[in-house]
């Protein structure tokens, strides 16, 4: 239908960079879908964007859990009948933050909650959503990653990133990329395209204080690939419109 607005679900949307692409997303004239572990997290945040002029629907759900999973795509469908754009914001960091270089000294347990969060949630959820987003005619999914996934960058002692060896969530986030990659040439001949978008070191819980974005302008990716038009990147690692290396 001409005119007819976007409809984009963004996880983990109650705060930071989530709750920043919520923001910017809808001031595109896009319907937000805000997603949170609960819903009165979901209700309150949305109730700021909605006092902003934004059309904006608080939803529970946490990730990791396969009855949110479901019970949030039954609910999308019921509501809005497609998903236009699924930002995959939801993720975590591991003990002792981004800062923290450890490698085999990493638990066993925080490989799994990590991995759990970052990537296998991520894969189901984006498999809950996927028949919502065939109906789009631009489907969009955008994975949240890191520029500390990247293997490129990570194996040259010259790079400023190669002291940051927090091993969990620096894997985590480089088998993200790996979902992506392997998605979009799984949709490649479909109207969905799938990326990676690294926002930056961004001022959040997890960027730390020392970061240099804030989160307005940690946002951007996501956001652009969120819109981005037919002749757009796929498949591809993308920050602030630069591709970066695997």
């Amino acid at each position: 239908m001409p005119g007819k607005k976007k409809v984009a679900l963004v996880t983990g949307a109650n705060r930071g960079i989530g709750f920043e692409t919520a923001r910017q997303l809808g001031q595109k004239d896009v319907t937000v879908i805000l997603a949170a572990r609960t819903y009165e997290a979901a209700q309150q945040a949305a109730q700021k964007l909605i006092a902003e002029g934004i059309a904006v629907y608080p939803l529970a759900l946490d990730i990791t859990r396969d009855a949110d999973r479901k019970a949030a795509a039954r609910e999308v469908e019921a509501r809005f009948g497609v998903l236009d754009i699924l930002v995959n914001n939801a993720g975590i960091g591991g003990e002792g933050g981004i800062l923290n270089p450890r490698t085999i000294e990493t638990s066993e347990e925080e490989l799994q909650t990590v991995f759990g969060t970052n990537l296998f949630s991520v894969i189901a959820l984006t498999r809950e959503f996927l028949p919502l987003l065939r109906k789009s005619d631009a489907g969009r999914i955008v994975n949240l990653s890191s520029i500390l996934g990247s293997l490129t960058l990570q194996a040259s002692p010259a790079s400023p990133i190669a002291p940051m060896k927090a091993f969990a969530y620096n894997a985590s986030k480089t088998a993200l990329n790996q979902f992506t990659v392997h998605l979009a040439a799984e949709l490649k001949d479909t109207s969905v395209k799938v990326n990676s978008a690294h926002p930056g070191w961004v001022r959040t819980e997890l960027g730390t204080q020392h970061a240099q974005l804030d989160v307005a302008d940690g946002a951007k990716t996501s956001v652009d690939l969120a819109l981005a038009g037919a002749d757009s990147p796929n498949g591809k690692f993308i920050h602030a419109g630069q591709e970066l290396p695997w």
